[in-house]
């Protein structure tokens, strides 16, 4: 894998992190380092299969 592929994968990972976090703190009430890092913990894996799926959808 080149170093330009490894750097857009990185991308797509973070901004689906983000992405993912972002809609876990705007559906819970209280926001507080807990519920932030549970919801962290439930986008990582979600991340990797958004990554997942799109690199099989797409054949690469």
């Amino acid at each position: 894998m080149k170093a330009g592929h490894l750097g857009l994968l990185l991308a797509e990972f973070l901004a689906w992190q983000m992405a993912l976090t972002a809609l876990w703190v705007v559906l819970i009430n209280a926001v507080d380092p807990l519920e932030l890092f549970v919801g962290l913990g439930c986008a990582l894996p979600a991340a990797v299969a958004g990554v997942a799926a799109r690199r099989a959808v797409s054949g690469r």
